[in-house]
């Protein structure tokens, strides 16, 4: 006895959803879900699918962009402090500091800390990288970043980065890095 109520295969088939400039966001034998539409929609406004300007895929773009934005205040053997300050080109969607941002400076000030314990015969792995975001910081806000080894043995070296703001002192964001060492080969 067939059920009236069940649908015919063909009427089962996803069909793809399509964005303003005619992209499908479905391959055939691929469901879509009921929000694929809206995401399309916002990845659009944010500008997803602009393309990346020439001189953003430069060579060592990444380490000249961060290093313009990270200025070096002191460093001592297992801790260094930074500061940077929140620009128009380092913003998420939302006004703040983008996510990314916060991790990778977290993770160029834990190597640097890490590294004024850890001999240079050696050569250091990021294992972990857990990031807290605890509030934000807004346009032109500025920031102190200190980096501290929280313990460093033969293996491994854990480092702890704080985000603060400079003219409160409140804590906005911080995070906790584990570093392989392992001596370098010689051949």
């Amino acid at each position: 006895m067939a059920n009236s109520s069940s649908a015919s295969p063909a009427s089962r088939e996803p069909q793809p959803l399509s964005s303003s400039d005619g992209a499908t966001t479905a391959k055939p034998g691929e469901q879509s879900t009921p929000y694929a539409s809206n995401v399309m929609r916002f990845l659009e406004s944010v500008g997803i699918s602009n393309p990346i300007p020439d001189n953003y895929s430069s060579e060592d773009f990444y380490s000249d962009f961060l290093c313009n934005h990270l200025k070096t205040d002191t460093v001592r053997r297992g801790h260094i402090t930074c500061f940077t300050t929140v620009e128009p080109t380092i913003l998420n969607s939302m006004g703040g500091l983008h996510g990314g941002v916060i991790a990778a400076i977290s993770e160029r000030v834990a190597i640097a800390t890490a590294r004024t314990v850890v001999g240079e015969d050696k050569e250091l792995f990021l294992g972990e990288l857990a990031m807290s975001y605890l509030s934000s910081a807004t346009i032109n806000a500025e920031l102190i970043v200190d980096g501290s080894v929280v313990r460093s043995g033969r293996n491994t070296t854990v480092v702890a980065v704080e985000f603060k703001m400079r003219n409160t002192g409140k804590l906005v964001y911080s995070s906790r890095a584990t570093f392989y060492n392992s001596p370098i080969a010689k051949l």
